[in-house]
């Protein structure tokens, strides 16, 4: 156990399209670059807590199991995407410790012994820990997508008090499916590079008070492009956690591109 005054290393990542970070996917090459660079800022950790994108629930909900299958949860992509391995460990005491953590702070939550890691948790990780010797926890998203919820969320794990945990929100800060795959056109880029602009500043700006932070991403719905870089805001919601937990602006970001899109990744 830690000092109540040490809090967990924080990452905000853009996991890219499905597998093809791990693919050799032209179109990922910045992410999978950008990734390796975070890689050496980090210390190494003694257990990941993801909040990932593509797990919704009703109640927060913890991956509990000792050793957790992957779940492959795309389609269409080429044989080699089902094949893909990351057997790190599970951690049932860590889940138990965030579980205790929410409800402490008045957050229902539960614990799932059967759940495996989806690809929001093992292709951002093959790339940061490929040894996958790291015990890991998956946190799911509560399924009403609201943004206060998640920066409670977020604020009821700043009690945890484990030495050394890296806590990973795995989304997307462009995730608009259709754009990825039309012509891109002067009034999409600049929606696109706007909400990037908006994130930056939300996100690193010394000009704002945490309560001003806050309450900006609370209203993310109000930035430029916002509904354009995000028709639905699964893949945004996990920086919130992220926020909910740092309380401060970031410590460094990153700015990249991936599938042509400008993305950006937060570390604190």
């Amino acid at each position: 156990m830690s000092s109540s005054s040490e809090r967990p290393e924080v990452l905000f990542v853009s996991h890219g399209g499905g597998p093809l970070p791990l693919l050799g996917d032209p179109g990922h090459k910045e992410m999978v670059n950008c990734l390796q660079e975070i890689a050496t800022r980090l210390r190494k950790p003694s257990a990941i807590l993801v909040i990932s994108a593509h797990w919704e629930e009703g109640i927060p909900t913890l991956t509990s199991g000792e050793n957790p299958p992957l779940i492959y949860d795309y389609y269409g992509f080429p044989e080699a995407s089902y094949s893909i391995q990351y057997p790190a460990p599970g951690d049932p005491g860590l889940a138990q410790a965030v579980h205790g953590a929410l409800t402490s702070a008045g957050i229902d939550s539960a614990m799932d012994v059967s759940r495996g890691f989806d690809h929001g948790l093992f292709v951002p990780l093959k790339i940061l820990f490929p040894n996958a010797d790291i015990p890991c926890v998956q946190l799911s998203l509560k399924n009403n997508l609201d943004a206060g919820i998640h920066l409670r969320i977020g604020e009821a794990i700043r009690n945890l008090e484990i030495d050394n945990l890296l806590v990973i929100g795995s989304g997307f800060s462009f995730h608009n499916m259709r754009a990825f795959f039309a012509e891109e056109t002067a009034e999409s880029r600049e929606l696109n590079v706007g909400f990037e602009q908006w994130l930056h500043e939300t996100l690193t700006s010394p000009g704002l008070s945490e309560s001003e932070r806050a309450q900006r991403l609370v209203n993310w719905q109000a930035a430029t492009g916002a509904r354009f870089c995000h028709p639905r805001e699964e893949h945004l919601l996990p920086l919130h956690v992220c926020y909910g937990l740092a309380q401060s602006a970031c410590a460094e970001p990153f700015t990249l591109n991936i599938l042509n899109k400008r993305a950006s990744m937060y570390l604190w």
